[in-house]
Order: C-alpha cells, then structure tokens, then sequence
C-alpha cells in the first residue's frame, strides 16, 4: 500500500483534519513485539475504527508488516476487515447474538465466549466456530468466574466449539502503585493456577493471552501466546503522566489540526461567544477555526483550559467552543494570517500539545478522546510505504 506525500492543506478545500503517520505506527509495532517475550505475538486492537485511527488502513498497514491477529469489539467490526481484505485472526472482544454464528463461520472469526451459558447457545445454533474463553479474575465484566473450573473445562467438550484460546483483562495493570500491584499479581496468580488445573484434568491449553497495553509495559516477563495491543499502538498513554515499568519510544500516529479562516480586532470589554463567556481585558487579536465539538474537540476545553498551536505557540481557546468553530486569542503572537495551520493534537516546531494532556484537561481518557474524532474530518495518510 503505498500512501502518497501530501501538500499542505488548501484553505478553500480542507476545514479541519487528521493525520496519520503510518511511519510511526509501524515504528511502534516493531518496538512494542521487540519488548515482547520469545513466541509472544502482537494481537493489534483495532476496535473503535483502531481508536479513531481508522481500521482498514491500519489493519492494511500492520499486516504488511508481519502482524497476523487482530482484535475488534464486535462481529460487524471483523466482518468490514475480511470484506476489506485482512487475513490472519480476528477476534471479537465483545459479546455477538448467537443468532449470528453463521457469520462467524463464514467470515472466519473467532468469538470470545463470555460466560458458559452463551457457550453453550452459541453451539447449539450447529455452526462450527472458533472460539476464545474469556475468563473474570476479579474485573466482573465479561468472563466465566477464574474459579469455575469445571464449567471452563465442560466447554472444551462442546461439539461445534473450538477453543482457540484463553485469557483474562488485568483491570489496573496501568498503575504500578503497591495496592494495584497486588491485585495485578492476584489475577494474574489465579488466572493461571486455571491454566493448571486444567492441565491436569487433560486438557490440552489453547494459546493464551493476558496482557494489554499497560500488562505488556508493566508486566512484560509474563510468558503468552499474545499480547493485546491497543493504545500503546498509537503511540499514546491512556492519561497524562502514566509511569510505566518499561519504557519504549513510541511515537503519536495521530494529529488533530485546523486553520484560520478569519482574524478579528476587538477592544478592550468587548465579549467573545455564546453567554459572552469571554470579555476581553486588553484590545486583542483573535482567530477563528472551523473545528467544533461536533469534530470530537471536547467542549470543556473552553474559556482558557485548551491550547492550540500556532507557529510554533500555544495560544489559549478563548469563549465557549461552538459546534463547529471556535476562537484562539492571537494578541502575542505576531504575524498569524488567514490560512495558517493550527495544530490541536500534535507538534509544531519544538511545541506539543499531546492526545492525553487534551484528554486530561477535558476530564477524560486519551481512549476516548481518540474514539470520538469526528467522522467529518478529513483523514490524510501521510508518506510512507508500508
């Protein structure tokens, strides 16, 4: 797949934008199985459109370079990567009507089991399906409970079920504080004490899988068939400031940027916005980008708690962001014009504003920031031959 050098957006063509730099997204996928332990394989998390990323060309992008699983969160997400081309495994994380299991087989997906009773409907319905177990070790969303063994082991027997492997979720795997700790090692204790004991009862063990993002940067010696990379992928922390035990250059893949389509003087008591949220203290230079909440920018980044870039600058959102626009106050920085870009995720010059600080001043998670980047948004894949 070759994705062509871009030139820089023209004002009457492009509001606002994303972009990807799928260099450094190839980058991270080389450095992160680089960190991993002998026979331990990336299992990309390309669900939520690969967090805002987009799936195809990520999946298209990762595959190229060796990566052969993938996990997405629900069947119709796997069957658009077949459709599109992507070989390999794909598992669905989340939970798939077993009135659906003849897409399952057909698109070859393997489904994660969520407790024993959907086990056991989703064999009925006759089609032979590859499957994964997903087992609760303390996180009590989906799984059959760590201590079921004999439920776990009954659905090795199932007819038209084939366990292609077995895992858990470390549900505080990103902190590395001395309570969380403990509970980590617990799951991870219990989970395979599991393994084990099904061992001994003559069960012959699937690949297993136990570690996401912050299991692999945090726990990297654990022994696995995969490791389920997500947000690590994209070269971004889920919060801001997150310390890891093992630290790994990982690069952002994406940028959220805008431009100026107008510049205005107002003086000194004048008010900017819906509610007059703003009121200038000094004569000041404004500008307006055409970017909203409406595109995924959280609207609590308003009335001086977000930043952009402009020229290398952070220049503060003044007023109350707007579906579709908002304004930056420009005073001390000389010589923006009309058309000059706008970085809101991302570096200009030796500046950064990065996802998780966006993430962090809006109250949320860089996971979802992420996921929310509006569907208008132009997406521009930039560069590089994968």
């Amino acid at each position: 797949m070759m994705i062509k050098a871009l030139s820089t957006p023209a004002i009457d063509t492009d509001r606002s934008w994303l972009e990807f730099d799928l260099e450094n997204l190839k980058h991270n996928a080389v450095a992160l199985q680089a960190a991993m332990p002998d026979g331990c394989e990336l299992m990309a998390v390309v669900k939520a459109d690969a967090y805002g990323h987009g799936a195809m060309i990520v999946s298209t992008c990762l595959s190229e370079i060796g990566i052969k699983a993938f996990a997405v969160a629900t069947i119709d997400e796997g069957i658009r990567l077949r459709r599109n081309g992507i070989k390999g495994e794909i598992l669905v994380m989340g939970y798939t009507s077993p009135l659906r299991a003849k897409e399952l087989q057909k698109y070859h997906l393997m489904q994660t089991l969520i407790d024993f009773k959907y086990a056991t409907a989703l064999d009925q319905m006759g089609y032979d399906i590859n499957t994964h177990i997903k087992i609760d070790t303390g996180m009590h969303r989906l799984g059959l409970n760590v201590d079921d063994v004999y439920d776990v082991a009954q659905i090795f027997q199932l007819i038209h079920l084939k366990v292609s492997g077995i895992y858990t979720h470390l549900c505080v795997s990103d902190s590395i504080n001395t309570e969380d700790n403990a509970f980590t090692y617990r799951q991870i204790k219990d989970f395979y004490h599991l393994l084990k004991t099904l061992v001994m009862e003559d069960i012959k063990l699937p690949k297993i899988h136990i570690q996401s993002s912050y299991g692999l940067l945090n726990y990297p010696k654990l022994r696995c068939d995969y490791a389920r990379i997500g947000i690590a992928l994209y070269g971004s922390s889920t919060t801001l400031g997150d310390q890891t035990n093992l630290r790994i250059d990982l690069r952002p893949v994406l940028s959220l940027k805008s431009q100026v389509v107008l510049i205005r003087e107002i003086k000194h008591g004048d008010s900017v916005g819906y509610s007059k949220a703003f009121t200038a203290k000094r004569d000041s230079r404004i500008a307006i980008l055409p970017i909203g909440y409406a595109d995924g920018l959280p609207r609590n980044l308003s009335c001086g708690n977000g930043d952009v870039l402009i020229h290398g600058r952070r220049v503060p959102i003044i007023g109350r962001i707007c579906m579709d626009q908002l304004v930056v106050d420009i005073t001390d920085v000389p010589d923006v014009n009309i058309g000059d870009i706008a970085t809101l995720i991302g570096k200009d010059g030796l500046a950064e504003i990065s996802a998780a600080e966006v993430a962090q001043k809006s109250g949320s998670i860089t996971n979802e920031l992420l996921c929310r980047m509006g569907k208008r948004l132009r997406r521009k894949y930039i560069y590089y031959k994968c």
